[in-house]
């Protein structure tokens, strides 16, 4: 039997950082994060939530959409307070965009584009900060919100679905096609159902029952209802080519529709110019198709309102994607490399946006690299000390064996557990050993030199390199001479030329130095002498 190999990757946490937007934040903010919702027409909005439950957003703030209170862009997180201590239980985002918030305590919140009325305020002015939106919801709990390009879409506790905004193409299914200010209750075949998930396209809605049918109303134009026709429904309408089939999960993209089934089936219906049905061709389909992605059964699908992209995940942990992919059309479910679906948006979607609201579990493992940082220089698990300067500092015999190739010989027969170190200072010599332990040096330029001569010393050659760079980043007029003669003097070439075009660079200020002063007979020799010839002395 082959054997499976399960590393820490496949158990890999969200990575926010695939987003783009999640540049502009820095490693520490990022570290923060709890929930996260990428938005807008080029992905270039966010709204994330932190360990501490509060609530950031970023970026472009098109319409008042950031909920600041202006319409200022911004590249650094700014805080929400004015939802200051929610937390946050299902969030959407629309076109313009709006956004529509559900808090654990079952309220609604509305802010952004409002020209259709899809902040259900009852205005159609743009909502610039977040307001609360109880009209015929105040005794309800909301579990659930769903968005379309400009309209929205709750789900209460009790399977009641509210719907409101724009309403063209009877996707508010009120039966009419005038606009709808403030939520009204969506009845007709589902008055007496209880409705356990909701999700919209750009101008339709879906909603599906404790029963496993589908109900279905708005616009049909690419057969995105599923019912075998084109014809716009302005009502709640059962896709009865799914009898039989219970559906736990559906989702809409931009004009096609997604469902999962309790046996881990998918069906897909609706526009497929980008083959997002994942049929094989770019053909319309306006009745349910199954989707044939691998033997193994689907447990989670994934579509967005602004996008042309399918994906799925399978039991086994296998992530697949079709349709639209970074301009290309992908007609068949393709394996990606990823663990979740949320990266395909992330890497493929365009634009890059969150496909739901995104949640990421803390991650308190150590690596096995951190773990052995937090080693170093501990008295309690050490198993040798070097005695530098007067001072101790702890280590562990295997890992400096494992890690080089001078320990490997030194420690091979020596018993003691005190090693006397006297041709390094105490800076230089905890900084080689901390490297080993961490892979990184952390000192200034001067002290870097004499690890250079470390380095040199127990031909650690990665870590010349990491001291010649030390030394670069810290240069100046009044060391520079001092580097130059250290570079020499440890035959770092790399290092002595760039010293060398640093001297010439500043020559003025650099020969006016007490190192310049004081220089080596030798070294001041051939360094007149390559001055000239790179013509530092002509007029």
């Amino acid at each position: 039997m082959t054997p499976v190999q399960a590393t820490l990757s496949s158990l890999k946490m969200l990575d926010v950082g695939k987003w783009p937007i999640f540049s502009l934040c820095s490693e520490e903010e990022l570290q923060l994060i709890r929930q996260a919702c990428v938005f807008g027409s080029a992905g270039n909005e966010v709204l994330y939530t932190t360990v501490n439950d509060e609530i950031f957003v970023l970026g472009t703030n098109c319409c008042g959409c950031l909920g600041l209170g202006d319409v200022q862009s911004t590249i650094e997180p700014r805080r929400l307070d004015s939802l200051s201590g929610k937390k946050i239980a299902s969030l959407s985002y629309g076109s313009g965009p709006h956004i529509v918030l559900a808090t654990t305590e079952g309220e609604v919140f509305t802010w952004g584009h409002n020209a259709y009325s899809q902040l259900g305020n009852g205005t159609t002015n743009h909502g610039l900060v977040p307001c609360q939106i109880s009209t015929n919801l105040s005794n309800k709990q909301v579990i659930e919100v769903a968005c379309g390009s400009y309209h929205s879409l709750v789900l209460t506790s009790d399977g009641e679905v509210f719907a409101w905004g724009y309403n063209n193409s009877g996707q508010v299914g009120s039966g009419s096609t005038v606009n709808q200010p403030i939520p009204r209750r969506v009845t007709g075949c589902l008055q007496n159902k209880v409705v356990v998930t909701i999700a919209c396209g750009q101008m339709c809605c879906m909603a599906v029952v404790d029963t496993g049918e589908v109900y279905v109303w708005g616009y049909n134009g690419n057969g995105q209802l599923g019912l075998g026709s084109s014809g716009n429904q302005p009502t709640p309408c059962r896709v009865a080519a799914l009898q039989g089939i219970r559906v736990q999960r559906v989702a809409c993209g931009y004009a096609h529709t997604l469902v999962l089934t309790d046996e881990g089936q998918v069906y897909a219906w609706g526009a497929n110019s980008y083959g997002q049905l994942g049929t094989g061709n770019k053909s319309n389909q306006s009745y349910p198709t199954p989707v044939t992605v691998e033997k193994d059964r689907i447990i989670e699908i994934a579509a967005c309102h602004s996008t042309h992209t399918s994906a799925a995940k399978t039991q086994g942990g296998h992530v697949y994607m079709w349709g639209q992919c970074r301009g290309q059309s992908v007609i068949l479910p393709h394996l990606t490399h990823f663990s979740c679906t949320d990266d395909v948006f992330a890497c493929f979607a365009t634009p890059a946006v969150s496909w739901r609201l995104l949640s990421v579990e803390p991650d308190d493992h150590l690596t096995v690299a951190e773990s052995l940082k937090r080693e170093f220089d501990n008295p309690d698990t050490a198993d040798l000390k070097f005695l530098v300067d007067g001072k101790y500092i702890y280590a562990h015999k295997v890992l400096l064996k494992i890690r080089c190739e001078h320990f490997r010989s030194s420690l091979e027969d020596n018993e003691d557990d005190i090693v006397e170190m006297s041709e390094f200072s105490y800076p230089v010599y905890r900084a080689f050993l901390e490297y080993l332990y961490t892979d990184s040096i952390s000192l200034s330029p001067e002290e870097a030199v004499g690890l250079l001569d470390l380095a040199t010393f127990y031909r650690e050659n990665r870590l010349k390199k990491l001291c010649q760079q030390t030394i670069k980043q810290g240069i100046c007029e009044e060391n520079a001479i001092a580097l130059l003669s250290a570079a020499v003097k440890y035959e770092a070439q790399d290092l002595e030329e760039f010293c060398f075009r640093f001297c010439i660079n500043h020559l003025t200020v650099v020969t006016q130095t007490s190192g310049f002063a004081e220089m080596d007979h030798d070294l001041l020799k051939n360094f007149i002498s390559k001055a000239s010839r790179v013509g530092a002395f002509k007029n």
